[in-house]
């Protein structure tokens, strides 16, 4: 694996950028160009480079990149949530709720309500791809029984899911970030939580005003608590910290059970609609694989490496270094299209220029945490955007006008190094 940074390995990240947003940003369709094409293109871009390694060595390193756990992990959460959310639309549950939240809920406040409710959902599963598969199909129906735009409301339900990407006590980031830095996780949330803070709030604020007025009055249908328990038992797991993946399979269950008692399924078709919901999440798990093949290549290239050393050259300041560990960190994340892979990438050397401009623990553990999730939660190819985008079948790049919280954090993440905030004690470091 090469140690040196080059350059030129990032050149099959710059090629997949350019086909999937350059061709729609020249067409103004960007489904001209269909990502899984750009992607096979990019990564078979990268299998080509690098003379110096076997063909068959270069595809053991990107089968490798493609299995990783963390990645493998994402892709069982696609799986089950591609078929709970199928089941729980099948037999009611997606438009009993929709009906729900529009016969006690003003109008205005529906889209900051995905945001909220987002934020308590992923702060006590810990997961962001989780939070999305359980809320963006009450998100779809939402939107369109309120007529607001549905790539809003999927910006709404991203925002939530990495609010608690970036703080639950149980998300990789977190812990990857409170490892790499060796600092206390409570600690950590309290120095986080009071950067992110005021973007949560102007995010609830802009939601809010976005949607005040100008909606079609709706007349909301009946709702049924009975075909409302795959999703509160969904919420109710998620709430008490259960895993993803036994809290989606429960409610894949308990929507199954449900649907067969009132007759709405059959075993066959319960088992059928198991089956759609699978099968409609296959493009955004072969993406994901290629994605990790890809960026297992490009990390073996020394693409990685030379984004640390461009990030780390000039430093002459508390300030500087601050900034450095945010843009190590987002560069890493914007060749990655992972945020735990990107700190655990970068945690390290954050920790030594931590150490050498006296930088707190705690500071440089928020600061890795928040560029992180704040990228993850904008990049067009990263898994929350297209997840989203699966589920609301849109383009991913219309979601990223409507990204507020993302772009709220890191604007507070850069104000907290430019005021030097939060003050710490010196012996509390």
């Amino acid at each position: 694996m090469e140690t040196k940074g080059k350059g030129w390995a990032l050149l099959p990240l710059l090629i997949f950028i350019g086909l999937f947003v350059g061709s729609g940003i020249i067409t103004g369709d960007f489904y001209k160009m269909p990502i899984l094409v750009a992607i096979i293109i990019a990564a078979g871009v990268a299998l080509m480079m690098n003379r110096k390694e076997t063909f068959a060595s270069k595809v053991e390193s990107f089968a490798k990149g493609a299995g990783h756990p963390d990645l493998m992990i994402m892709v069982f959460i696609f799986i089950l949530a591609g078929a709970f959310s199928e089941v729980a639309k099948g037999m009611g549950a997606v438009e009993s709720t929709v009906n729900l939240a529009l016969t006690f809920l003003p109008q205005s406040f529906l889209i900051v309500g995905l945001f909220i409710i987002g934020a308590f959902i992923s702060l006590a599963m810990g997961t962001s791809t989780g939070t999305i598969a359980a809320l963006a199909p009450i998100g779809v129906g939402i939107s369109a029984q309120a007529d607001v735009s549905v790539a809003l409301a999927m910006a709404a339900v991203i925002g939530g899911a990495m609010f608690g990407d970036n703080l639950s006590f149980i998300s990789d980031t977190t812990i990857a970030a409170v490892r790499t830095q060796q600092t206390e996780m409570k600690d950590k949330f309290k120095a986080n939580f009071f950067i992110v803070l005021p973007a949560a709030i102007i995010t609830c604020v802009v939601l809010i005003v976005m949607t005040l007025g100008g909606q079609s009055p709706v007349s909301p249908g009946e709702f049924n608590w009975i075909k409302m328990l795959p999703y509160i038992g969904v919420l109710t797991a998620a709430l008490l910290g259960m895993n993803v993946i036994v809290v989606l399979t429960g409610g894949i269950v308990i929507g199954g059970v449900i649907g067969m008692m009132d007759g709405t399924y059959t075993l066959t078709a319960f088992l059928q609609k198991i089956t759609d919901g699978i099968m409609g999440m296959a493009e955004l798990v072969i993406l994901s694989l290629l994605i990790g093949g890809m960026v297992e290549l490009i990390k073996r290239n020394g693409g990685i490496h030379f984004i640390l050393e461009s990030m780390t050259k000039r430093i002459s300041s508390k300030k500087g270094a601050e900034f450095a560990i945010a843009g190590l960190v987002s560069s890493t994340n914007l060749a990655t299209a992972n945020n735990t892979i990107s700190i655990i990438a970068t945690g390290p050397l954050a920790k030594d220029m931590a150490d050498k401009y006296e930088i707190d623990k705690r500071k440089s553990a928020s600061l890795l945490d928040i560029f992180s999730c704040s990228i993850q939660g904008l990049i067009p190819y990263g898994a929350q955007m297209l997840a989203a985008a699966e589920f609301a079948s849109v383009s991913p790049t219309s979601i990223l006008p409507y990204s507020f919280y993302p772009i709220l954090i890191a604007l507070c993440g850069i104000a907290a190094i430019l005021i030097q905030f939060p003050r710490f004690k010196r012996n509390a470091a």
